[in-house]
This record gives C-alpha cells, sequence and structure tokens, in this order.
C-alpha cells in the first residue's frame, strides 16, 4: 500500500495510490497519515477500503510529506562504509545521531532552496524508515514491528554551514526546504527486503548517486532497536538512514548546488522526487 498526502502545504489531506495509478482522498476515512493509522491495525483497516470507491484526485495536485506528526527527524551520518571513504571518514564503531529540525520537512517535488549565504549546498539521497508504532528499549528481533513503512528522502546539507562552522552539524541540515520526504509511504509489507534497494540522484540529468542499501553499514533493524535504547520513538518519526557515494562534497574538486539546477532522485520501489534549485530570499 502507498500512502501520501495531497494539497496545499499546511492543509494537505490524506490519500493512497490506487492500483490503477491514480490518487484516491482519504478525508474523512482517517486525520491524515499519522498517529493510529500507521499502526498495523490502522494500516490493515485502510487495506480493507475498497479505494476504487474513493474520489479521485487532480493528478496536478501538489504531493506534501508523505506523513505527518513527525516529532523527530532523526539522522543516520556515514552509514554506507562507500561514502565515508569518499568523505574521508572512518566508518563509525556506533552509528552517528544528528536531528534535522521537523521545520525542514517539505512534500517530494517542492524546491530545494538555497540558504542566505550558502556556498555548499549538497544533495543526499536516503531511505528513510517511517515509524508505526512506539518503539522503546526494542531488540532487533522487535524491531520490524514498528515500522509503518518506508520512503525517498533528500537530506539536503549545507557543508559549510555543517563542519566548517562551530558546533553540531543540525544547522547545516535543517534549512527550511532541507527534507524532502515522499511521494508516498510504502508499507513494510511490500518492500521485501529493505537492504536489496537500489538508489539514484541526478543533477541536471546526470547521475551523481548510483548506490545501494546493500552497502548500509548499520541495517534498519539494527538503527531501529538501536535508537530505541537511548529515546522512544513515536509514529510518525522519520529515521533517514544515509546516503551512498556520489554526494557534492565527495568530487574532486566539490561541486554543489545553484539556483536554476534540477535535482531528481529516487529508489526502487519507493517512486522518485523532482525538484527545482531555487535561492532562498
Amino acid at each position: 500500500m502507498k500512502l501520501l498526502r495531497h494539497g496545499p502545504r499546511g492543509a494537505e489531506r490524506p490519500g493512497l495510490m490506487h492500483k490503477d495509478g491514480t490518487i484516491r482522498d482519504l478525508t474523512g476515512v482517517i486525520p491524515d497519515i499519522a498517529g493510529a493509522a500507521l499502526s498495523d491495525e490502522g494500516l490493515a483497516r485502510l487495506r480493507g477500503i475498497d479505494a476504487a470507491t474513493l474520489p479521485v484526485v487532480d493528478p496536478a495536485t501538489r504531493l506534501g510529506p508523505c506523513v505527518a506528526g513527525t516529532g523527530k527527524f532523526i539522522c543516520i551520518g556515514l552509514n554506507y562504509a562507500d561514502h565515508a571513504a569518499e568523505s574521508g571518514m572512518a566508518v563509525p564503531p556506533e552509528p552517528v545521531i544528528f536531528m534535522k529540525a521537523t521545520s525542514a520537512i517539505c512534500g517530494p517535488n517542492d524546491p530545494i532552496m538555497i540558504p542566505r549565504g550558502s556556498e555548499k549546498t549538497d544533495w543526499e539521497v536516503e531511505l528513510a524508515i517511517i515509524i508505526g508504532k512506539a518503539a522503546k528499549y526494542v531488540s532487533e528481533d522487535e524491531a520490524m514491528a514498528h515500522v509503518a513503512g518506508y520512503a525517498v528522502t533528500n537530506d539536503v546539507s549545507e557543508r559549510a554551514f555543517q563542519t566548517e562552522r562551530s558546533g553540531q552539524w543540525t544547522k547545516g541540515k535543517s534549512c527550511d526546504n532541507f527534507g524532502q520526504i515522499g511521494p508516498w509511504l510504502v508499507t513494510r509489507d511490500e518492500v521485501a527486503d529493505p537492504q536489496a534497494l537500489k538508489m539514484w540522484l541526478k543533477v541536471n540529468g546526470k547521475t551523481m548517486q548510483d548506490g545501494s542499501t546493500r552497502t548500509m553499514v548499520y541495517g534498519v533493524k539494527y538503527l531501529v532497536s538501536y535508537l530505541s535504547q537511548f529515546m522512544t520513538l513515536h509514529p510518525g518519526d522519520v529515521i533517514s538512514t544515509g546516503t551512498p557515494p556520489g554526494v557534492g562534497l565527495g568530487m574532486k574538486p566539490p561541486r554543489y548546488l545553484k539556483p536554476g539546477e534540477v535535482v531528481e532522485l529516487g529508489i526502487e520501489g519507493l517512486g522518485s522526487q523532482r525538484q527545482d534549485v531555487i535561492a532562498d530570499l
């Protein structure tokens, strides 16, 4: 099942992708793609609905972030061995955790906005885990029962803000529109192996990232279990699991985004995104 949110920013409505390729509106069926709707029970109820009876949404309608009620946007750094190598950093002995402000979250095709003073805005295609059931002190064997599904995310990063100014990485990761999520949340039953998904990213039509979740250092089960030892994960929380090689920072010389460019990215079975790059005035 592919769940999504559609409509103007701040007024998105819940919906789903019907098997005939149309978007169907879930308004009145559930309040949003959030909370109890993300539980196994909530998802089972949605699977029981005859999607053909739901109103069709205009295909030109904007798609919003595919999940609402996100309290935590947790990111994992240097989680691909080949990306760590291109960044000139060692593979960490435990997952590197940082937070992206939830105000960065936006729709999958909303623009990347270059922040004021930025000269090093970069791209990162990542697999996002969407939590469906509260997780606290869970084992790896229990972890998947707490996952609602997966989505594509672009962990947009301003490298100078991130690493050249004192402090932690958060300020280089949290600018407005630095967290595109979607186009939809694909429920976990439709993803046979989250550690075997091809992923890609292009800038102006040129492939920059061409990787696979196979090269993740710490996999989905491990990350959910690991994070739950330090904080309770709640329905709607997002875990962005790291990026494969091919980011602008790793190029020789480094190559960063400029207004007027176009970024496209996607993950096998999870859909794709397209973003115009603009200046944040």
